[in-house]
């Protein structure tokens, strides 16, 4: 199904509606089903933020302040491990629900004079109505970089990783910067590596709270690894049969990782071949 964002809707919503209802970093689901859906007549849909229609259905979207009256065959679920569950779709328009929410109420008050906010009837905007400064939705960009070295991939492990977990290189872009320019400071500036041959693979949308994951390949070009300590507690070159714990499957570091293990397979299998033909 496609979804079809809006800023209102043309006609009173009518339950049932896909209900984004958030609650310290959960979301509001359906037991049976895992789908975040309110039951009819809910009270909560007058208050909602409306966001579109997924197919025919409306969306919106609600912060709660407490589980209080959330009874069976609701309760509150963490959202990363519901990607295995949803489908894709869905699944993203949860990260949307949940950034659109994020930014309203980071934003109730103008940046520029400090005057309430309140939202745009046009278009996805906070508008301030004492000097007429709009904020749209903030989206920052991350890049994250698979760099090979070899049959060696460069993994890096963060001071609030779960315990035994490394991942690909990270970080956020810098005014001025060209997207391969941030891929190559943030390799050289938390593991000391320099890199070459940058090229674009994969993005992946991050509403935690909201940013885009732009990922990367490139080769290693120099260097030893020297870490920044105030960014990373521990890097190294791993090869296939010597990883460490990886992301999940859900993220755009596991996809990366994923396509360093499947290229490091191909040419191994080639390099067999090659040797039983000789």
């Amino acid at each position: 199904m496609k979804f079809n964002a809006a800023i209102s809707p043309r006609q009173p919503i009518a339950s049932p509606v896909l209900a984004f209802l958030f609650l310290d970093g959960q979301i509001v689901v359906e037991n049976e089903s895992g789908i975040p859906r309110l039951p009819p007549n809910h009270p909560l849909v007058a208050d909602a933020v409306y966001l579109g229609k997924l197919g025919d259905q409306p969306c919106i979207a609600c912060r709660l302040h407490a589980a209080d009256g959330l009874e069976e065959p609701w309760r509150l679920v963490d959202i990363r491990p519901l990607h295995s569950i949803l489908p894709e779709e869905l699944y993203a328009l949860v990260g949307h629900a949940s950034q659109i929410l994020t930014w309203r109420e980071n934003h109730r008050f103008c940046s520029k004079c400090g005057a309430t906010t309140t939202p745009s009837e046009s278009e996805r905007a906070m508008v301030c109505k004492a000097c007429g400064f709009m904020a749209f939705p903030r989206i920052s960009p991350s890049m994250i970089v698979a760099v090979r070295k070899g049959q060696e991939l460069l993994m890096a492990r963060g001071p609030h990783f779960p315990a035994g977990l490394y991942s690909v290189v990270a970080g956020f872009l810098e005014p001025g910067e060209t997207l391969e320019q941030c891929v190559a400071r943030e390799v050289r500036e938390e593991t000391g590596i320099e890199i070459k041959n940058i090229h674009y693979a994969a993005s992946q949308p991050w509403p935690f709270p909201h940013s885009i994951m732009i990922g990367f390949t490139a080769d290693y070009a120099g260097g030893e690894i020297k870490i920044d300590p105030d960014e990373i507690e521990d890097a190294g070159w791993y090869t296939p049969e010597t990883m460490p714990d990886i992301p999940s499957h859900s993220t755009i570091a596991r996809w990366l990782i994923d396509g360093f293990l499947a290229t490091s397979q191909q040419a191994s299998r080639a390099t067999k071949s090659g040797s039983a033909n000789r």
